[in-house]
């Protein structure tokens, strides 16, 4: 799928030159290019951190070999010039040993994209980049949603298609879910 960003070709580029000069205030802030805004976040929290630390213990032990975790990774979504920062994903080896360094990877080199949710920005993750991933070709996106109406939820959204996700599974924290090919395990959340 091929679509315009957003915003201008001269202002996307100024927008992107700005996110990659971007002065964080500290260690651990993340900046984002959501809806043509440079989005700061702060440094998640410790039950934000704990969640992530299990969810890289578990695909450590899956993985293969020519794949990385990435915890601190640009994002971009060319159908929509936005540029997110996932918690974590997984990514072909061969995708960060890309030049230059600092650009952004293009979604669709993505394997896994893996959000948790913290009091602001559980709608975004929910909504914004649910849809960013999708309509950057993501073929899975896990959203740990600590904060989902319902209880904490582990979400895992696969086939995209369109522009949207045709398949979800969902689960209560505490439960297994599945994630299919090309990582075909259980991940367990007793301890989210």
């Amino acid at each position: 799928m091929t679509a315009a960003p957003a915003l201008e070709s001269s202002t996307w580029n100024e927008l992107v030159e700005a996110w990659r000069n971007v002065q964080l205030p500290g260690k651990g802030w993340r900046a984002e290019i959501i809806e043509g805004v440079i989005v700061m976040t702060p440094p998640p929290g410790k039950p934000h951190n704990k969640v992530n630390s299990r969810v890289i213990k578990a695909l450590a032990r899956v993985i293969l070999d020519e794949w990385e975790l990435a915890t601190a990774l640009g994002v971009v979504i060319p159908a929509t010039g936005e540029t997110y920062e996932p918690d974590l994903a997984v990514v072909p080896r061969e995708v960060l040993d890309a030049d230059p360094p600092g650009d952004p990877v293009v979604a669709d080199q993505l394997l896994l994209a893996v959000e948790i949710t913290s009091w602001s920005n559980a709608k975004t993750d929910r909504e914004t980049k649910l849809r960013g991933y999708a309509l950057g070709g993501v073929p899975l996106y896990l959203l740990i949603d600590r904060f989902r109406a319902g209880g904490p939820s582990v979400l895992l959204y696969s086939n995209p298609e369109s522009g949207s996700y045709r398949e979800l599974s969902c689960v209560p924290f505490g439960k297994p879910i599945e994630l299919p090919d090309p990582f075909n395990f259980t991940l367990e959340t007793k301890e989210f």
